[in-house]
């Protein structure tokens, strides 16, 4: 069943979605560690931003950067350092916070004799001219540097917008669409735009052509922002349009010499370092007291894919006019107009004066620097303390008039030094970042222009969010009012009231800006105040602040002496929140002295018979003193931070931040010898919690061992030196699914390579398995892995991050050599919704289909086009996947069948679709497969079926029979119904055919569904 889908991103209405990736560019990034942060994102398509510019008008320019003399073009080659825009940037790659955050994507829609060849040749020459474009980023001595690569040719490929032809069993061999649900393309660009860079190996641009008629394409760009800002955007639109003409022959190109290169001005403004870092001491200073909005809500760093809600509303026509004329008389641009508006509704909003916003800026004031490509790019901090208990518009107009030239003249300052400056006052104690809140002016995005060709701008919106929240303003033909929130910072009627005082704050202070700020719309929205410190009676009020949580039904708390507290969760509902997300809370409602150290989810928590809480059942206690490993933290902390730490002290306080998490990490897991990765660090933030997280995992090391050898399995490192003949790779090889398979494949004697995450290596260390550290979303890891493997058995899927599915399994299939076989666990999603009855194997799909099933078509297309030729290949689509495993135990109770699980849990009706025999569906329920019998397919797939699309079922349940059985199981009060009102999504009729490999699924003992739902549903373990 289809994983249920990300709402956040559909908060506006679909006119008002293009609009957010215009703005997005321009809108300032928040850093890995929430304090604020990398360089300002990149304007629309054809590079027309309006700059914030001088908030003294006409004739006042930005100060240009203050170190002496012009930037030096060098002679230098070789690695270079990364600026400190480009190290934030590569920082939040590491950390696993950038993704398609921070990609660029420029479509335009071409219209006439579009020469394909000609547009390769262009972008081609793009690269040669402008070095940043084939720069390579890699690290050595726990310091990332940068490397010109050798020029490459820049391919464009061309799909077709729509299906065409399609093959044998029905689906499009081009299409990620197997539904015919997306004739313009618009999935296929959005995958494109997200599908992850490596910038490690390259390169950071990137083509593809639809082709919508054989006169009518879109052309899609997609650059890491690593390597480009609104800047260099029209610089490089101009460029390649000199050298297309030249290429097809209608003009010879007359371009100026490219400038600079990137890599010096990189060296130069680290050659600047002790004069930034004294000019940063002095920013921090003016920033020192200065707190969080209150409106926002924590987000923890380690939290991925942070979906943006957008707020969208037509400005009256004239609005920006008057408002230009408004700065006019006070000797302010528009921009800075608009800033001083977004401080005013803040300020309406919360009742705080004193508030920080951050701002776009550049690097561009210097002659030789203007026409540069590359990251030129910093965020402004504004600090503006409003005047008297309810001033005029006009004075906060002067005010934040002035604390931003102030910002601006020392716009060469890097942002990430300041937050290490600033220390614990980078956020307030709940953990939300001093810079959460950004403000920005756009305009109109411009498309591609390319000679002899009609072009249109093409909206791509990714949809992810930098900032908790963004006001801001498009400046066009149609201007526009919107407001960009993470729902995790902030929630939905709280930004719809937001975005509505602000928007009539403009037009209200455009019509008269002499009136109070008591007299202007907006209300007041401030967060209700925190819990006591304390609370009545003898409960820890963290229990308290959990039970306020409705999602949350029952809680407790473990205050060990001399250790951090320890708290448990017992949630509800199939989109409940996990441990992280609830702690995220508390830390907005706690003090840091009462917030315990992690909340573990459990399905209930133990208790003595009088119904007392039984503290020695609760996992962690009592809490061992991970003696050993705090000293070996404390000893790393002081000397990546000078001193000796307490060991409660916090990583920010001390002075920590994003680089030297990544440093603490690489050198704990040097020389701890477990999986330590920077968001961990960041997660867990004092010195004990980090100690106690290694004794966890070294305690799941010794776990792993002692089974393997009880089970008579020889331990050892799991690493070799050479790749044994028929090494098989296996991806995914710590999930449900991967674990069984890479049981199944020791025991027939296979030698394995199983490709992990860093901090789960150590749960497949054994006698025949080689480990291969590694990430779906790390392709160079993945390019590493399948090196030399004569078989790859592909189970790993981030199931919500379609695109990087799909750039993983490119990776993997371009990187094997052919031998064995590849076979791809794929889903029966890809079906679609095929009428009722039986669906045979490799039948075609029937629309709708899930994002989840088109990523797992596409990934199969990826396999079917470049397996073939280099060996055999095999697609085993699957079901629900049932069976003992912890993450599959989890998947029933959050995952398709959560809510099932959690009625009959809590003893609610259940309430299922009722059959409808006359409309074909006599029959609804689940097709699964067990985990064990999987594992026996997969294996066999190497060598069965190639060259097919086959299924892997075990069996076919009814949703009453599941139900009932859950009931028993759980010993629940709750009813089993049959209405018509039941949600539509377990409306599923169909039984799978699973012929090819019916030999090998065979159930065994123990394998039937009732036996192992009663093994999900039991204790762990």
């Amino acid at each position: 069943m289809t994983a249920p889908a990300d709402q956040a991103g559909q908060a506006a209405p679909v006119d008002q979605a293009a609009l957010l990736r215009r703005a997005r560019r321009r809108v300032a990034d928040g850093s890995a560690d929430r304090a604020g942060g990398p360089p300002a994102a990149v304007p629309g398509p054809s590079a027309t931003p309006v700059t914030p510019g001088s908030a003294a008008g006409p004739g006042r320019a930005v100060s240009p950067a203050r170190g002496a003399g012009p930037v030096p073009r060098t002679s230098a080659t070789g690695a270079a350092p990364l600026s400190h825009a480009q190290q934030r940037m590569w920082l939040m790659e590491r950390l696993g916070q950038g993704g398609a955050r921070y990609h660029v994507p420029l479509a335009t829609r071409l219209r006439g004799p579009l020469d394909l060849d000609a547009l390769a040749t262009a972008l081609t020459g793009l690269t040669a001219r402008h070095a940043i474009l084939r720069t390579r980023y890699g690290q050595r001595d726990e310091r990332p540097y940068q490397e010109t690569g050798p020029v490459v040719p820049i391919p464009v490929p061309v799909r077709p917008a729509a299906p065409e032809d399609t093959d044998p069993d029905g689906t499009d061999p081009g299409s990620t669409d197997p539904g015919g649900t997306d004739p313009d393309g618009t999935a296929l660009l959005h995958a494109e735009a997200a599908r992850p860079f490596d910038l490690a190996t390259g390169p950071v641009l990137r083509a593809l052509a639809l082709r919508h008629a054989p006169d009518d394409h879109t052309v899609l760009l997609a650059i890491h922002h690593i390597a480009v800002d609104g800047g260099s955007l029209p610089i490089l639109a101009a460029d390649l349009a000199a050298l297309y003409a030249d290429a097809a022959g209608l003009r010879p190109e007359d371009l100026p010499d490219p400038g600079l290169p990137y890599a010096d001005y990189a060296r130069w403004e680290r050659g600047r370092d002790d004069e930034l870092a004294a000019t940063a001491a002095d920013r921090a200073a003016a920033l020192t007291g200065a707190r969080p909005l209150p409106l926002l809500r924590p987000v923890p760093p380690g939290t991925p894919d942070r979906r943006a809600a957008l707020h969208g509303s037509p400005l009256a026509a004239g609005t920006l006019d008057d408002l230009r004329r408004l700065g006019a008389r006070h000797g302010a641009t528009l921009f800075a107009v608009v800033l001083a508006a977004a401080f005013a509704a803040l300020r309406t909003a919360t009742g705080e004066p004193d508030l920080v916003l951050g701002c776009a800026g550049g690097h561009r004031a210097r002659p030789e620097l203007r026409r540069l490509v590359g990251l030129q790019v910093n965020t402004l901090p504004v600090r503006a303390e409003l005047p008297g208990r309810d001033p005029v518009f006009t004075e906060v107009l002067a005010t934040v008039r002035t604390a931003l030239l102030d910002a601006q003249v020392h716009h060469d300052v890097p942002f990430d030094l300041v937050v290490e400056r600033l220390g614990p006052a980078a956020r307030g104690a709940d953990g939300t970042p001093l810079l959460a809140v950004s403000c920005d002016l756009v305009g109109p995005s411009e498309p591609l222009t390319l000679p002899g060709l009609a072009a249109e701008a093409v909206d791509i919106d990714l949809g992810l969010a930098k900032f908790g929240l963004t006001l801001l303003v498009e400046d066009g033909p149609q201007p526009r009012c919107l407001l960009q929130h993470d729902p995790a910072a902030l929630d939905e009627p709280t930004a719809r009231r937001l975005h509505a005082a602000f928007a009539e704050l403009l037009v209200a202070v455009a019509a008269d800006a002499d009136r109070p700020l008591s007299e202007l719309p907006g209300s007041r929205l401030a967060a209700p105040p925190s819990p006591a410190a304390g609370s009545v009676g003898p409960e820890h009020p963290a229990v308290a602040a959990l039970l306020a949580d409705p999602r949350v039904a029952d809680a407790a708390v473990l205050a060990p002496d001399g250790g951090p507290a320890l708290a448990y969760a017992v949630v509800r509902g199939p989109s409940a929140p996990g441990g992280t997300d609830l702690r995220a809370g508390l830390r907005r409602q706690l003090p840091p002295d009462r917030l315990p150290a992690a909340v573990t989810l459990m399905d209930t928590l133990p208790r003595h018979p009088d119904g007392t809480l039984d503290p020695a059942r609760l996992p962690g206690a009592p809490a061992a003193a991970p003696s050993a490993h705090l000293d070996a933290v404390l000893a790393a902390f002081g000397d990546l931070l000078g001193g000796r730490p307490s060991p409660d002290g916090d990583f920010f306080g001390l002075g920590g931040h994003s680089l030297v998490a990544v440093q603490l990490a690489e050198r704990l897991r040097t020389g701890t010898g477990l999986p330590l990765t920077g968001l961990d660090v960041l997660e867990q933030r004092t010195p004990r919690a980090l100690a106690g997280l290694l004794t966890t995992r070294a305690a799941e090391r010794r776990s792993t061992t002692t089974a393997s050898a009880a089970a008579g399995v020889r331990t050892g490192t799991g690493r070799s030196t050479a790749t044994r003949a028929g090494t098989v790779l296996l991806t995914g090889a710590t999930g449900g699914v991967g674990a069984a398979v890479l049981q199944e494949l020791v025991a027939q004697g296979r030698p394995v390579r199983a490709l992990v995450r860093p901090e789960s290596a150590h749960l497949v260390a054994r006698s025949g398995v080689e480990v291969a550290e590694g990430d779906l979303a790390d392709l160079d890891s993945l390019r590493r892995s399948v090196e030399g493997v004569d078989a790859v058995i592909h189970s790993a899927c981030t199931f919500t991050e379609h695109a990087v599915d799909v750039a993983a399994m490119r990776a993997l299939v371009d990187g094997w050599r052919g031998g064995a076989g590849f076979v791809f666990v794929s889903s029966v999603d890809a079906y679609g919704r095929p009428a009722p009855g039986e669906v045979a194997e490799g039948a075609p799909a029937t629309g709708p289909v899930s994002p989840y099933g088109r990523a797992k078509a596409e990934c199969e297309r990826i396999l079917r086009e470049s397996a073939d030729g280099r060996g055999p290949w095999t697609v085993v689509r699957s079901p629900l996947v049932w069976g003992p495993n912890r993450r599959l135990r989890d998947q029933l109770r959050w995952g398709a069948t959560g809510a099932l699980y959690q009625d009959a849990l809590a003893g609610r009706p259940i309430t299922l679709p009722r059959s409808a025999p006359e409309g074909g569906a006599d029959w609804y329920g689940a097709s699964w497969v067990h985990s064990a019998a999987l594992a026996r397919a997969l294996a066999g797939g190497l060598t069965r079926a190639p060259g097919r699309v086959v299924n892997a079922v075990t069996g076919h349940v009814s949703w009453t029979d599941f139900a009932t059985e859950l009931v028993r199981l759980l010993g629940s009060a709750g009813a089993v119904t049959a209405t018509e009102d039941a949600d539509p999504e377990l409306r599923r009729p169909w039984r799978y055919r699973a012929d090819a490999l019916a030999e090998l699924l065979r159930p065994e003992p123990g394998e039937d569904w009732r036996a192992v739902l009663a093994a999900m549903t039991g204790p762990a373990g």
